[in-house]
């Protein structure tokens, strides 16, 4: 049986052994990196899936953006794995916590969607990421959920690189709260 409490040193375990990779590498910012954390290691881990759901849940319940959201969700495809956590463990609580996915850009058939998922206007929703570096993903996840209607109020982060997206989403307006950042993986 899995454990129902958030463990933050659990989860830190989980990323240290399968997200963290050291060599060169060039983030999604084009800036290069000494390590690379790949979080879909952690998001699509059973272990990590679980711990990231109960981490994030918790800290909406205890009021970390004020009343609970109605929706959870951001830019597909490191947002994914994350709201899917989300929104079964929401249910699993009997939690009415809709979770959306933002694409690149809106389909060019059917509705011509950006924004996909049982959410409308007027909906109050937190924007999810797996790594925040920059907050260029999360930025543009707000101003695709803002365009349709719903309105934001916080960003939540598997793991911020604390390389500047803290302060891009507070220049727009926004709260960073991450589960970890860098200087729990004594990278920082």
């Amino acid at each position: 049986m899995p454990n129902s409490n958030y463990d933050q040193d659990h989860l830190t375990t989980l990323v240290r052994q399968h997200a963290l990779q050291f060599g060169d590498f060039t983030l999604a910012s084009g800036k290069k990196a000494s390590f690379y954390l790949d979080c879909r290691l952690v998001t699509l881990h059973p272990q990590g899936a679980n711990q990231i759901a109960l981490g994030m849940l918790q800290r909406l319940s205890e009021g970390v953006f004020g009343d609970f959201p109605d929706a959870i969700g951001g830019m597909s495809i490191g947002a994914d794995p994350v709201t899917a956590a989300c929104v079964m463990l929401a249910g699993q609580r009997d939690i009415d916590l809709r979770g959306f996915m933002v694409r690149k850009e809106s389909k060019q058939h059917g509705m011509g969607k950006q924004v996909e998922g049982p959410v409308a206007a007027g909906m109050r929703c937190v924007v999810v990421e797996d790594v925040v570096t920059t907050g260029g993903s999360a930025i543009q996840a707000i101003d695709a959920v803002e365009k349709m209607g719903m309105q934001v109020i916080g960003v939540m982060a598997v793991l911020d690189r604390l390389d500047g997206g803290r302060d891009a989403i507070a220049a727009r307006g926004f709260e960073l709260v991450s589960l970890l950042s860098l200087a729990d993986l004594d990278l920082a």
